[in-house]
C-alpha cells in the first residue's frame, strides 16, 4: 500500500507539471486493480515528449529555397526478357540461400471496414473465404515450396490487437506455417491530445493511446530483439509491407535481384501517378534528401516534365512495398524519425464520467512514417509495377480501395489462370 501511495503521489506530480490533473478525476471510483493500472500508465508516459510534439506541431514548417530533383527508376514492363531473367536469378539465389525475411505491419483494426477485430483477420469474400493473414501466408508458403526453404515471417501488432492476433493464429493452427518461423512484436503507442491540449480518458482507468505509426517498426524491431534474431539467422534482406494488399508480391526475386545488382541498400516498388492533380505523394529528392513528398511543392511544369526518353520525372508514388538490407535497419533503428500530426475522431470519457462519441475530429495523433527513413540514405532503387499486378489494398468499405475491388483483382490474378 505504501508503494501504491508513493506511485500515486509521483503520478500527481507528473500531472500537475503538465496541467493534466483531470486524468485522476474518477480515481476514487476505481477498484484497486483499476487504480494501479491508471497510476502505472501515468508513470510510464513521457509527458515531455508528447507535449513537445504538440507544441512543435502548432507551427507549420516552412522550407526555404526548396530544391527538388527527380529520382531514377526502373519500369518493370519495359525490362527485356534477358534483364528479367538476369535480375530474377540473382534474387532467387539470395532467397534460396535463406537470406530473405518478410515483415508484415499489422497493427490496425478493421474499424473502417465495419469489422470488429484485427484488420488482418478480416476475410476476403472469395471461395473459400480467406483472411488477409491467410492470403499473405499462402504467398510465403508458395515461395517456401519453390525454393525449398522457410522464410521467417515477422508480424508487427499493436497493444490493441496483439492478443487477438496471436489467438487467431493459434485457432487457425498458423495456417500450416512452421510456428518457429513466425514472430510477433508490438509497436509503441503515444497518448492522444484533444484540441484544448489535454490527454483524454478511454475508460475511467485508462488514458487513450494510439499506435505511433508504421515508422516505429524499426525501433520496435530493435527493442523486441527482432533485429538480433534476423542476424542470428543470417538474414541479409528484409521486405516490409502492410497487411491489406492482397495481390502484392511479397517474395519478389526480380525486385530483390534488381536491388542487389544495382548495389542499393534500400528499395521501393512504385506505381505511376495517372492524375497529376491527385493527392498521392511522389518519390523525389528534396534539398538533396530522398523522400516521398507532397506534389503541391511541384510547379505545373514539373508535374508533367519528362526525361530524354519520354518518361515522367515526378510521377512515381508509394504503395507500401519496401526492401531494406539488414545493415540499413541497424542504422535506422538508432535514429528518431520525425513525427507527423493527424486530426482524428476519438471517443472519450467526458466530465460526467460518461463515454462520448464526437461528431467530428477532436484529437491529435502523432505518428512516424516508414518512408521518412529514406532520407538517411543517398540512393534508393525504385521499381515501377502495374496496379493490376500488385495493388489491391483494402482500406475501407465504401472507398475506391474496398473489399469488392480487392476480390476482383485477387481472383483475376490467382483464380482465373
Amino acid at each position: 500500500m505504501v508503494n501504491m501511495m508513493q506511485s500515486y503521489e509521483t503520478a500527481k506530480q507528473f500531472l500537475a507539471q503538465y496541467n493534466q490533473e483531470h486524468l485522476l478525476n474518477f480515481y476514487d471510483e476505481l477498484n484497486n486493480e483499476e487504480k494501479e493500472q491508471l497510476i502505472n500508465q501515468i508513470c510510464q508516459i513521457d509527458f515531455k515528449q508528447i507535449f513537445d510534439l504538440y507544441e512543435a506541431s502548432k507551427t507549420d514548417k516552412i522550407i526555404p529555397n526548396l530544391s527538388i530533383e527527380p529520382l531514377p527508376y526502373t519500369i518493370k514492363k519495359e525490362l527485356s526478357q534477358e534483364e528479367l531473367k538476369y535480375y530474377t536469378s540473382i534474387g532467387e539465389g539470395c532467397i534460396a540461400s535463406q537470406k530473405y525475411a518478410v515483415v508484415t505491419m499489422a497493427g490496425g483494426q478493421g474499424t473502417r471496414l465495419g469489422y470488429k477485430g484485427p484488420k488482418g483477420t478480416f476475410e476476403l469474400d472469395i471461395e473459400p473465404k480467406k483472411s488477409l493473414f491467410e492470403i499473405l501466408c499462402e504467398h510465403l508458403k508458395e515461395a517456401n515450396e519453390k525454393y525449398h526453404i522457410t522464410i521467417p515471417w515477422y508480424i508487427m501488432t499493436s497493444i490493441y490487437n496483439d492478443a487477438l492476433t496471436k489467438k487467431f493464429f493459434e485457432e487457425k493452427n498458423f495456417f500450416g506455417y512452421p510456428r518457429e518461423y513466425v514472430y510477433f512484436f508490438k509497436q509503441s503507442e503515444l497518448p492522444l491530445i484533444d484540441v484544448s491540449g489535454n490527454l483524454i480518458l478511454e475508460e475511467l482507468y485508462k488514458i487513450k493511446e494510439a499506435s505511433n505509426g508504421n515508422g516505429d517498426v524499426f525501433a520496435s524491431m530493435k527493442q523486441h530483439g527482432i533485429l538480433d534474431d534476423m542476424k542470428k539467422r543470417r538474414i541479409e534482406w528484409v521486405f516490409f509491407s502492410g497487411v491489406d494488399n492482397v495481390i502484392l508480391e511479397i517474395v519478389d526475386p526480380l525486385f530483390l535481384g534488381l536491388t542487389i545488382s544495382h548495389k542499393k541498400l534500400i528499395a521501393s516498388k512504385t506505381l505511376f501517378k495517372e492524375n497529376v492533380e491527385d493527392k498521392d505523394w511522389i518519390f523525389a529528392k528534396k534539398n538533396g534528401k530522398l523522400c516521398i513528398m507532397n506534389s503541391c511543392h511541384l510547379t505545373d511544369e514539373m508535374k508533367i516534365a519528362k526525361d530524354e526518353n519520354g518518361h515522367y520525372l515526378y510521377r512515381d508514388i508509394n504503395l507500401l512495398a519496401h526492401l531494406f538490407h539488414i545493415s540499413s535497419l541497424d542504422k535506422i533503428a538508432t535514429v528518431s524519425l520525425p513525427y507527423h500530426r493527424a486530426f482524428k475522431k476519438n471517443a472519450f470519457v467526458n466530465e460526467e464520467g460518461m463515454k462520448e462519441i464526437p461528431e467530428s475530429p477532436n484529437t491529435y495523433k502523432f505518428e512516424t512514417f516508414i518512408f521518412d527513413a529514406f532520407s538517411l540514405f543517398d540512393e534508393i532503387e525504385l521499381l515501377r509495377v502495374e496496379k493490376e499486378d500488385e495493388f489491391a489494398p483494402i482500406k475501407d468499405f465504401n472507398g475506391i480501395h474496398n473489399p469488392e475491388v480487392a476480390k476482383e483483382l485477387y481472383e483475376k490474378k490467382y483464380c482465373l489462370k
